[in-house]
């Protein structure tokens, strides 16, 4: 049976890769989906594609660094289906350089997508969380569990030469995580952390020659590893394989799962025996 009927799940992040992924786990279990993504044409194509399995999903693109977005994603999600019960903080690319090469510009960037707006999303969902874990307190002597699942790096967790500004911003999210789920257990909320290591998406595809580049709201980024450096990742992985986006879901998934309603400020390493 479906373990995740009557909940409603926000994702962001969730027009590709392991956001994408995650969505589509997350209604298969029976969640009524809100998914963001910064292209609002892959936004709509995972609703589509959660529509076509059967599930509930609504779209709500936005860039989750811009300072109206927070409180839209929240207020779509109420206005939609009266409530949040999951929120997957997975959102985020990559600029990277080594440490001497990197600009105030490139610092803040990181910081913003990685830990501030996460930061800013789950403050905006505060409100309406208090005042209804309260209530349900009052009617029922306990609050309804809620879920939130930020993404890390091992980057975040071991740093990674190159990614100091996304390092520091992943690092951040681990903080972020375990201060958020002291201050949020009296409402009953959960508050844990997937650390990825090499998942196989498009900012981590392999090239030879020249790196491949994404758009990001209007902007050239270099993305990608080297099948050199994929390999080398793959011989320190004890089970000697690269990451997909399910894996990286499947992580997720286990902290939204009513088995984990007792686990709270954790971080999971999910590389494959790094």
């Amino acid at each position: 049976m479906p373990k995740l009927v009557d909940r409603v799940a926000i994702v962001t992040g969730a027009g590709r890769g392991v956001g994408y992924a995650t969505a589509l786990m997350l209604a298969k279990e029976g969640a009524s989906i809100v998914v963001n993504d910064l292209d609002a044409a892959e936004a709509e194509a995972t609703v589509a594609a959660i529509k076509g399995g059967d599930g509930n999903a609504i779209a709500c693109a936005g860039d989750i660094t811009a300072d109206d977005y927070p409180e839209t994603l929240i207020q779509t999600a109420l206005d939609g289906y009266g409530g949040i019960d999951i929120i997957v903080n997975n959102a985020g690319y990559i600029w990277n350089g080594a440490m001497h090469n990197h600009t105030d510009e490139q610092w803040q960037a990181m910081l913003d997508v990685h830990v501030t707006a996460p930061f800013r999303i789950l403050r905006a969902f505060a409100p309406w969380m208090r005042q209804q874990a309260k209530r349900e307190i009052e009617q029922d002597g306990r609050a309804r569990c809620r879920k939130v699942v930020n993404v890390s790096s091992v980057s975040g967790t071991t740093g990674a030469a190159t990614q100091v500004a996304y390092s520091a911003g992943k690092a951040g999210v681990v903080g972020l995580t375990k201060t958020l789920a002291k201050e949020w257990g009296r409402y009953n909320v959960t508050v844990n952390c997937v650390a990825f290591g090499h998942i196989r998406t498009r900012l981590t595809q392999p090239y030879e020659g020249e790196p491949p580049r994404i758009d990001v709201a209007g902007r050239d980024y270099k993305v990608g590893l080297t099948d050199a450096q994929i390999r080398a990742v793959q011989a320190t992985a004890a089970l000697g394989r690269s990451g997909e986006p399910q894996d990286g879901a499947g992580a997720i998934l286990l902290f939204c799962f009513p088995e984990s309603d007792y686990v709270t400020g954790e971080v999971l390493t999910c590389a494959g025996g790094i």
